[in-house]
């Protein structure tokens, strides 16, 4: 593509039938957008067979994986996955990994005692297995014995860390390829988060980023001021990025969520494509400017409203 600036894609909610795939898909690249990503939440869809069936009916969208729960597989079955997929379409497939829910990961008897470290070990040999190498690895949670790939993927696909802590970072700064952020993403929050994973500034970093376009302003303000109110109630640390966090809380502390439907217009502007489309481009730009180099976006967990939306990402991915 022509284009430069960030590739520009779209989540598949969890929500969404998987017979929706195709679709979604086919507009996007028609379309001209770059991405599309798969949702892999606890109890819902897995991402792999829907990130297949995407790959199958396209022929430049880049699919990816966010985010595989490192726990809910064993090491080598989250290569051998990946490591298909990437047969299936050389080039066009891009993986996250993260801790997955706790408690989730509980339910299914998959709860690690060390996140961390079953993080770092399930980063680590995934990748040495992609890479087609033979691994032996005995670590606390991933145990592995002469393992190799019997189709390593050529090109080797990135490898991505979906996290938040600190610490959690740091892991993805030392194990990880790239780093993947969910939603809210603030440009704060890239540059925030780049820092604490102490990577320079060609580790690359996506994100998951929140999307409510219509022409008047106000009423996107309106219709997503309850989605805000709910990232404060769980302090989601993309917001705590922002350097009017405070006022932002105090407003939502005194008045609830119609205080924070009044917001300044910036304000709403630095959390994500909140707005106006121009408003929505502003926030591409901001992102790219703090070195974000993919952005998907996610939609209205209405599935009608967010076949529409796919236009709006179209027109950003079109800037």
């Amino acid at each position: 593509m022509s284009r430069h600036g960030p590739a520009i894609g779209m989540c598949f909610d969890r929500s969404f039938p998987a017979s929706e795939v195709g679709q979604f898909a086919r507009r996007l690249e028609v379309g001209g957008a770059d991405d599309l990503w798969f949702i892999e939440d606890c109890f819902w869809t897995t991402a792999p067979p829907l990130a297949a069936a995407a790959l199958a009916v396209t022929e430049r969208l880049t699919v990816g994986l966010g985010i595989l729960p490192a726990v809910s597989r064993p090491a080598a079955v989250t290569a051998m996955e990946i490591a298909t997929l990437s047969s299936l379409a050389p080039g066009r497939v891009v993986a996250g990994i993260g801790h997955g829910v706790q408690t989730w990961m509980a339910q299914m008897g998959a709860r690690t005692p060390s996140p961390l470290t079953t993080l770092d070990e399930v980063l680590t040999t995934v990748r040495r297995l992609l890479a087609g190498e033979e691994v032996t690895f005995d670590g606390r949670q991933v145990h592995l014995d002469q393992v190799r790939l019997e189709h390593a993927p050529d090109p080797v696909p990135p490898v991505l860390a979906g996290v938040r802590g600190p610490r959690s970072l740091a892991v993805a700064g030392r194990s990880a390829d790239r780093l993947l952020l969910d939603a809210p993403c603030p440009a704060a929050y890239a540059r925030d988060s780049r820092a604490l994973a102490g990577a320079g500034e060609d580790f690359v970093i996506a994100c998951f980023a929140t999307m409510c376009v219509t022409p008047d302003r106000a009423l996107s303000h309106r219709i997503m001021a309850p989605w805000l109110a709910d990232q404060l109630e769980v302090g989601h640390p993309g917001l705590r990025s922002l350097e009017f966090f405070d006022d932002m809380a105090g407003r939502y502390g005194n008045g609830g969520a119609a205080a924070l439907a009044a917001m300044p217009d910036d304000w709403w502007g630095a959390i994500g494509a909140i707005g106006t489309l121009e408003d929505a481009a502003a926030y591409v730009e901001s992102l790219e400017q703090s070195g974000v180099a993919r952005i998907a976006f996610f939609p209205a967990p209405d599935l009608d409203i967010a076949r529409s939306q796919i236009d709006d990402v179209l027109a950003l991915a079109a800037r």
